[in-house]
């Protein structure tokens, strides 16, 4: 291969160089800032790097600073699967569930301590908690690759160009030997200022402003046009991150070590190039954390941009490593957020809504009313015990606030204002979409239309089919399903596989041409994987997580139908399956419309089982020689995580529980081990070490796992 020319190497050189310093002073100006470059040289730099790059497109890179906003719009957004998935935070409303939290913490931790004695304390960190939106960033040998929104926490989509325009977001962290990969997490936001100067540029252009920052930063963070983005000024804070678990940095670099922590996580984004939120604080116990909340209560009004609580994380990685998750949630963190704003209205009407299960809620409509940035004028007040405790009355004056200041409720009545001779109101006794008379179980709090031709719960039962965690199908929305339901044109989720392009084009405010995507959209869902079909028939307790869990156990409807209405035991049998949910599928797949229905969709060309590939993967994930074997887990193992120790004997069929009884099999002890270890020998429960239970998940189907192994 020739050399570069001297020229050539000259121009490159430079380039880098000019590289180098816009980064810096725009790391110096948006991140810390601290400005190093009056803005004059700044643009005679990046456009001396401009000019460099447009005579020889060779010498542009990924992270050159003139490739933040650049290409043309976008046709729209890629739904990507995260690397590692994005959970939401448990949420605390005050002090007390706070402290409820903190005790469940001790006790998945072993460590609440004998009873009398003070409350054991845990190192905390306090950090706030901006109100944005959740972005995760992937970073490949240092360079962005990639960054995603949350979406439903394990894919989001994939809004990379516009994300490249937040300039407190590094194109290239600040590392001398990066990792191979980094995944940040972290929140974008818009500052108040600058939200109000957009609201300002969109009344001036007669455009309706955005409600309030949150939704102006998801608004804009969905933009095609990056420039757009970039004309918005977003900012960035990053709080956390994961790296490979093999990665060491160089013993004799200048880059930040592996975190042991979140203190030090956060340094270690700071260091990389990241904005992090200054008013993070160490805690060191749960008397700390409560006067860092009471703290930012009235501070944070004093602050740029909105916040709504604050986040609680224990400090130490291993810990938290050991505490787990939920199935929604770390147990190691939780959001304590504010009390919410609360405002006076008059009740103007009661209505009614009926769901796809044929639930009737009962919403109050009253005058408008700003709250937390929007305007409310419907709140839902969830079943009759509701309206009974509220003692609602025609006319009625409500105080009204935002539960975790998004969703509208009905805090209290003031019957002082009540006008005189108000007539009391309750759920009315018959449907209000079909007349049927309204049936309420006893010992529900639900009332329900039973009817299952009722047209409100086949709306709801198609919305929920397409929808984005069933079948997904782009196209086919609320107001559109309406027209098919009121024009009898379906009358169950399989009619939708029957419509073609030319009838659905004859519906309002729908073309051909979006017609026949839709027809298309409808036939490339008869692919979608077996649990997201499952989940999609509606059935009452299975949500998205439990279908998952039912579609490896039972890969068809066949298979699950049996299981139910034969064998329920096995079903109940599945990990994070119980009773409640076996009972459940019983019903569902003893009632004849519902088997009409799996038919009547088979004929359609959907499957209802998993492909080879799903089965394949899915007998991998059950190797059962420790089935029926339940083990607890307590104290830190040297070589394994506690995740990747539940990980291992779940893959092998076996059960992880948070406490120790009679019916345990087995409990995995490490150091600092607590009350558990005490307890199973008082049981005389079997006792392992790491080598024993490893020796035990090696001994493969055929071995009988009450033989105590090594380790015993």
């Amino acid at each position: 291969m020739a050399a570069a020319s001297p020229a050539l190497s000259a121009l490159q050189a430079r380039a880098a160089e000019l590289r180098r310093l816009l980064s810096r002073a725009a790391h110096a100006y948006y991140v810390l800032d601290a400005p190093e470059l009056e803005d004059g040289v700044y643009d005679q730099l990046y456009r001396e790097l401009l000019d460099l790059e447009a005579a020889d497109p060779s010498l542009v890179t990924p992270d050159s600073p003139t490739q933040r906003v650049g290409g043309t719009p976008a046709e729209g957004f890629t739904s990507v699967e995260h690397r590692i998935g994005l959970l939401s935070l448990d949420n605390a409303f005050n002090l007390e569930e706070l402290e409820a939290w903190y005790g469940r913490l001790l006790k998945v931790l072993d460590r609440q301590g004998e009873p009398g004695a003070p409350v054991p304390a845990l190192e905390m960190v306090g950090e706030l908690k901006i109100d944005g939106n959740a972005l995760a960033l992937s970073y490949d040998n240092g360079l962005l690759v990639r960054a995603a929104t949350r979406g439903d926490g394990e894919r989001g989509e994939e809004i990379t160009a516009n994300v490249r325009t937040i300039a407190s977001v590094p194109l290239r962290l600040q590392l001398a030997n990066p990792p191979a990969w980094v995944e940040v997490r972290g929140e974008a936001l818009i500052p108040d200022a600058t939200f109000a100067a957009i609201n300002q540029e969109r009344l001036a252009k007669g455009e309706a402003p955005f409600a309030n920052p949150r939704n102006a930063c998801a608004g804009t963070l969905r933009q095609l046009d990056p420039r757009v983005v970039a004309a918005r000024r977003l900012d960035f804070f990053g709080y956390t991150l994961h790296l490979p678990d093999d990665w060491q940095p160089e013993p004799t670099g200048a880059d930040p070590g592996r975190p042991q922590n979140q203190w030090q996580a956060l340094q270690w984004l700071q260091a990389a190039g990241f904005r992090v939120n200054p008013n993070a604080e160490r805690l060191a116990d749960l008397a700390a954390v409560e006067a860092f909340f009471r703290h930012w209560d009235s501070a944070r009004k004093a602050l740029a941009y909105a916040t709504d609580g604050v986040v609680v994380k224990l400090n130490d990685l291993r810990l938290q490593d050991s505490a787990g998750l939920t199935q929604k949630a770390p147990r190691w963190a939780i959001a304590l957020k504010y009390a919410a704003e609360e405002a006076p209205s008059k009740l103007l009407r009661l209505s009614c809504q009926v769901g796809r299960t044929g639930v009737v809620t009962p919403v109050a409509e009253f005058e408008p009313v700003p709250l937390a940035g929007t305007s409310v004028s419907r709140a839902t007040l969830h079943n009759a015990d509701r309206l009974d405790e509220l003692d609602l009355c025609a006319g009625d004056t409500i105080v009204v606030r935002k539960a975790g200041e998004i969703i509208p409720e009905v805090v209290r009545v003031l019957p002082e204002l009540r006008p005189p001779g108000a007539q009391r109101l309750e759920l009315p006794s018959h449907c209000p979409e079909c007349g049927s008379e309204l049936v309420r179980e006893q010992g529900e709090a639900a009332t329900r239309c039973v009817n299952s031709s009722c047209p409100a719960i086949l709306r709801g039962t198609l919305r929920h089919w397409v929808s984005k965690g069933a079948l997904d199908v782009d196209g086919l929305g609320s107001k559109l399903i309406e027209q098919l339901v009121d024009r009898g044109l379906v009358g169950s989720i399989a009619d939708l596989y029957g419509l073609d392009a030319a009838l659905l084009a004859s519906l309002e405010r729908l073309g051909q041409k979006s017609a026949e995507n839709l027809v298309s959209a409808l036939a490339d869902s008869k692919a979608k994987p077996w649990h997201r079909q499952l989940y999609g028939l509606g059935i009452h307790h299975v949500g998205e997580v439990n279908a998952k869990a039912l579609a490896k156990g039972f890969p068809s409807a066949a298979e699950l139908a049996t299981a139910a209405l034969e064998a329920p035991e096995q079903i109940s049998a599945l990990f994070g399956i119980g009773g409640e949910i076996a009972q459940s599928l019983a019903q569902w797949f003893a009632t004849e419309a519902n088997q009409q229905l799996l038919r009547q969709l088979q004929q359609r060309g959907l499957a209802l089982a998993a492909g080879p590939q799903e089965r394949e993967a899915g007998q991998q994930g059950q190797a059962s020689h420790l089935a029926g074997t339940t083990f607890v887990l307590t104290g830190t193992l040297p070589g394994l995580s506690r995740s990747a120790a539940q990980a291992l004997i779940e893959a092998a069929g076996g059960k992880v529980s948070g406490s120790v009884s009679k019916k345990t099999s087995y409990v995995v002890a490490g150091e600092e081990a607590g009350s558990k270890l005490a307890k199973a020998g008082a049981l005389g429960v079997a006792v392992l070490d790491e080598a024993g239970l490893l020796a035990l998940l090696q001994a493969g189907p055929g071995a009988s796992p009450l033989d105590p192994p090594p380790g015993t």
